[in-house]
């Protein structure tokens, strides 16, 4: 049986094992250390760098094909992988428009991909020009490495971008987009060019970071929603993208818009381990193997998604004891991280047909794991 090997030991990656399990496919994962998620349940762990050439070629060894945890594997190193004839996927040429949020916005706008209006960023400048042509608040964007809200400043006049632009950080400057909420489109392509789309689904921030999915997105209508999925495999397609793609969008009055790329399982897709068919970790190691993709059809009319983030107690079993109790149906997923406050710890996954109950079990569920106090304040005292 084939041989994955995926860089980066989060929770992706565990999850990934899991899928990996079911289809007898063999998971190697490279980790920074025996503690982080992955490397605590997958049977095959190489410890070592991502950013160490000597670390991934020996990682690579008696891989089939090598994927990707997270985007943060520099390009001249996969592009070295390459050169040695090891297999990756996505390739190293498709995965900078998701490193680089520059290259990124030049690509889809060339392609025709509603995006907002951008421009690089040199200095002050640039900014001002941009302010003074598409109106104030602006949003500056790290070109590489932000995440989960990270590396993003919206400004409200030049002389609050100052202290961004201090900082040495590599810099766009984007319209800051009117939105009614936020989608995400998460499609998975294979090397000889099947593709799949999931429902297109809802996603709810919080201080940058995404605590609900609701698929499907409710109230989205059939057009937007086809439009969306079609636009997603198009730019799969046309940045020869293997393996899974979450398109990260606005929904806006004019229709959607273009926020950010991953190629990678993502977090909008999680629901997908209860809530369809084929998960998207099952989905990617089909992907990236080349074997047929899987059905992408829901199991149920709703599924919503929770993300799990710690509180102040790191002693969770007698809440998570509580909440299995409270709610027998809701599928609770531990990342096997270390309870801190405000970090993503895991997620549960509810579904049925009564979308409002839905969401008021997840909360529930998300509430209590944190701190019993947030769902009966009486337990506080």
């Amino acid at each position: 049986m084939p041989v994955v090997g995926m860089v980066g030991g989060g929770q992706l990656a565990r999850m990934t094992q899991q899928a990996a399990i079911a289809l007898g496919v063999r998971l190697r994962v490279l980790a920074g250390s025996p503690e982080e998620s992955a490397a605590q349940v997958c049977a095959d762990v190489r410890i070592g760098s991502h950013t160490s050439l000597e670390d991934l070629m020996a990682f690579a060894e008696g891989c089939d094909v090598v994927t990707w945890d997270h985007e943060h594997v520099p390009g001249e190193r996969i592009r070295a992988l390459e050169a040695a004839g090891v297999v990756c996927r996505p390739g190293s040429a498709a995965l900078l428009h998701a490193q680089d949020k520059l290259v990124m916005r030049e690509r889809l706008s060339a392609l025709g991909a509603p995006c907002p209006a951008y421009a690089p960023v040199h200095g002050q400048e640039d900014v001002t020009a941009f302010g003074e042509k598409h109106g104030w608040p602006v949003v500056l964007k790290a070109t590489r490495g932000g995440y989960d809200g990270k590396g993003v400043w919206i400004v409200g006049s030049a002389a609050e971008a100052v202290d961004v632009l201090a900082s040495g950080t590599a810099l766009m400057v984007e319209e800051k987009v009117v939105f009614r909420r936020e989608l995400a489109a998460l499609v998975a392509r294979s090397p000889h060019g099947q593709g799949a789309a999931y429902p297109v689904v809802e996603t709810v921030q919080q201080d940058g970071i995404c605590v609900e999915v609701v698929a499907p997105a409710a109230g989205l209508d059939e057009e937007t929603a086809a439009f969306a999925q079609k636009l997603a495999l198009t730019i799969a397609e046309e940045l020869d993208v293997t393996g899974l793609l979450a398109v990260e969008l606005f929904e806006t009055a004019r229709g959607v818009v273009v926020n950010e790329l991953a190629m990678r399982p993502h977090n909008s897709g999680h629901w997908t381990t209860d809530g369809a068919r084929t998960s998207q970790f099952e989905q990617h190691l089909r992907a990236v193997l080349d074997l047929p993709l899987g059905d992408t059809d829901t199991a149920a009319p709703w599924t919503v998604m929770g993300n799990l983030l710690g509180g102040a107690d790191p002693d969770l079993f007698e809440r998570y004891e509580h909440v299995m109790a409270h709610d027998p149906g809701a599928k609770i997923h531990f990342y096997g991280k270390d309870v801190k406050p405000g970090r993503k710890i895991g997620h549960v996954n509810v579904l049925g047909d009564d979308l409002g109950r839905l969401r008021a079990r997840a909360e529930h569920a998300a509430l209590y794991l944190r701190d019993p106090g947030l769902v009966y304040p009486e337990e506080r005292k």
